[in-house]
């Protein structure tokens, strides 16, 4: 059932005074069990993460926060002309923020002023109050991610000796504009989420999932903006998989995105290293930041029909370089025989349809170059193990669960558990212990991107040196690599007969 709150009729008398005669329209009204402790709490988070409300917004960039005696004669016009005063209410605080849309071609920014009041009501009512005012004199100016309002209000009431209260939301309406189903909707959905929220803070719901730990979210959005409008029509358009190119193409624009702003932060006093995508699929991401002037390069045991598109021809020392190569990887670290590629994988049959020369890599690289390892499967865990071996910085983003051996299984669930964790949780933890074990300080960030398997592993920080690490123990810890050879050997088996 959906959220449910009581409805004022028309014409109802409104509960809040504006001191210029403009009339304040109360559209719903729900009870609730919070204080205003906790209202003003969520509010202000809204106030900085209106992505929290709208699928349509980024995020809000404050540009101004401040107690009414601190405005100054400087401030723009428009921000001082939108402090509105209220019957029995004391302004506490102006922050005026910057609304940033997700699509920059079809909307632009609006600037919105955010009022904080508090006051007394009849019998001792407390009474908490947040405006919105959008710096627009006009209906047609609101962009498509606004209300067509002049003002919006929530208001909270509270009872110290009860401990009851409610909250509900107002608007300020165009003159000669009505309030239609549409903005009615959007109405009762703002005042759901803030009941939502507000009890689930008293609940004691604390926030389990931190976005922005390592790179600030204002750098990543700006420059995933930048990449969108730039790449995304033209790579759907030549999308040449059978997958969906829509969650392809935004996913791997987030995530080039985050890299592009990353590297900027590690690489700001020296050369960059260069980069290899393990496990590179469409081999997509190789080809954005090779766009935006990386140079490195990606593999896979399966050649896909994306590649003629993507690939790009490097001449680095007068020896050009396929930047998307198909290769099996068989760490040297497990030993293998250098002939596998000719042996005989399946029921007697042997490889064929592929060129074997140089098949086989043996997932060392140079010092330095940075491994991606974006939904690897198979070469996930391997990840931290491979970044050891090499001495390499690296991002790890989970997906499917494989052992070390390339086969699949579930990843047993972290102890002290309250609850049964979900498989991606299980693997996540795994992963990450793997990587602690081959002496990584691990960062995780919740990466932006349109996916649930969202988690970003960065290791780019050691605990101890390389050489103080027996890969062989962890290799045993945590399984072996019996069947390894042959699992790997069976994705080119597989890619060759067109699997």
């Amino acid at each position: 059932m959906g959220f449910e709150a009581e409805e004022f009729t028309e014409n109802s008398p409104s509960l809040i005074e504006d001191s210029s005669g403009s009339r304040w329209t109360p559209l719903f009204r729900k009870s609730c069990e919070f204080d205003s402790r906790i209202f003003f709490e969520v509010m202000m988070n809204f106030i900085r993460n209106p992505n929290i409300n709208s699928n349509w917004l980024f995020r809000a960039d404050i540009l101004i926060e401040k107690n009414p005696d601190q405005l100054i004669s400087t401030d723009p016009p428009i921000t001082r002309s939108a402090i509105l005063s209220f019957k029995d209410m004391h302004l506490d605080k102006v922050l005026v923020r910057k609304l940033i849309p997700r699509n920059t071609l079809r909307d632009q920014p609006l600037d919105q002023t955010c009022l904080i009041y508090h006051g007394k009501g009849p019998d001792n009512i407390e009474r908490s109050m947040v405006v919105y005012k959008p710096h627009i004199s006009s209906p047609v100016d609101i962009p498509f991610y606004h209300p067509k309002i002049q003002g919006m209000a929530f208001l909270h009431e509270w009872s110290t000796e009860s401990k009851e209260g409610s909250v509900s939301i107002h608007y300020h309406f165009f003159d000669n504009e009505d309030n239609s189903p549409k903005l009615a909707r959007t109405g009762l959905n703002l005042l759901g989420m803030l009941h939502k929220h507000g009890e689930g803070t008293k609940a004691g719901y604390v926030k389990r999932v931190h976005h922005d730990t390592i790179i600030p979210q204002v750098s990543v959005q700006n420059t995933y903006a930048r990449l969108k409008e730039k790449y995304a029509r033209q790579l759907i358009q030549t999308w040449a998989e059978v997958t969906d190119p829509s969650k392809h193409v935004f996913e791997d624009l987030s995530i080039a995105a985050f890299l592009i702003e990353l590297w900027a932060q590690m690489y700001q006093d020296s050369p960059f290293p260069g980069f290899v995508d393990i496990g590179c699929g469409n081999g997509l991401l190789v080809y954005i930041l090779h766009e935006e002037g990386y140079l490195g390069w990606g593999f896979d045991a399966r050649k896909r029909k994306s590649w003629e598109n993507y690939s790009r021809i490097l001449n680095e020392e007068s020896e050009p370089k396929e930047t998307l190569r198909q290769h099996v990887l068989l760490p040297s670290i497990i030993g293998y025989d250098p002939n596998i590629a000719n042996a005989s994988v399946e029921n007697g049959e042997t490889v064929s349809g592929v060129e074997n020369s140089n098949i086989i890599h043996d997932g060392l690289f140079p010092k330095g170059t940075f491994i991606i390892s974006n939904h690897a499967d198979e070469l996930t865990p391997w990840t931290p193990i491979l970044a050891t071996l090499s001495d390499c910085p690296f991002i790890m983003i989970p997906c499917c669960s494989h052992s070390l051996t390339g086969a699949r299984f579930r990843a047993p669930a972290p102890k002290a558990q309250n609850k049964s964790p979900s498989a991606y949780s299980s693997l996540v933890e795994w992963v990450t212990k793997i990587a602690t074990d081959c002496g990584w300080e691990l960062e995780t960030e919740m990466l932006r991107i349109p996916s649930t398997r969202n988690t970003g592993l960065l290791g780019r920080k050691r605990a101890c040196s390389t050489s103080s690490v027996d890969i062989q123990e962890i290799i045993a810890k945590y399984g072996g690599t019996e069947g390894y050879a042959d699992n790997v050997m069976k994705l080119l088996y597989n890619s060759a007969r067109g699997h």
